[in-house]
């Protein structure tokens, strides 16, 4: 029996099976980070993390995301930190907050495993605003500086 005759359908099969795969992956990426289900940027221009966002995150994020306790080793108690991001990379992408898997996270498009804070805690810390995913949004289009 010839064994290379053998491995030639399933090689095949198998470039097939990954292309297929990421293709649904691509795709379902694309759904996940859909720019038109977002709130808008803010206007407000000069916005700032130590005079803007930090009081947003401190009331609404750091409880798991701060000093004490680091959920998917994410920090946004602090400009640095935040920058830096998680375990899964960064989360905010200077310039372009159609790309930051923050935003979607605030905002809650997308996958609702990935929102923040989760839909079940809404009782203990509401979702921001559209106008505070807003701000947030603009502040990272203006370099998250």
């Amino acid at each position: 029996m010839n064994h290379t005759i053998m491995k030639s359908p399933i090689l095949s099969l198998a470039i097939v099976s990954t292309l297929a795969l990421a293709m649904l992956t691509a795709s379902a990426d694309e759904k996940k980070m859909d720019p038109s289900k977002l709130p808008p940027a803010a206007d407000q221009q000069g916005v700032t993390y130590e005079k803007d966002i930090k009081p947003i995150v401190s009331k609404s994020c750091t409880k798991c995301h701060g000093s004490e306790k680091q959920k998917s080793k994410l920090r946004l108690d602090s400009l640095d930190a935040a920058i830096k991001g998680g375990e899964n990379g960064p989360d905010i992408i200077p310039g372009k907050s159609d790309k930051s898997p923050l935003v979607y996270a605030i905002a809650h498009v997308g996958d609702e495993d990935d929102f923040m804070p989760p839909p079940e805690k809404k009782s203990h810390v509401p979702p921001l605003s559209p106008a505070q995913v807003g701000l947030i949004r603009a502040w990272i289009d203006q370099g998250a500086k």
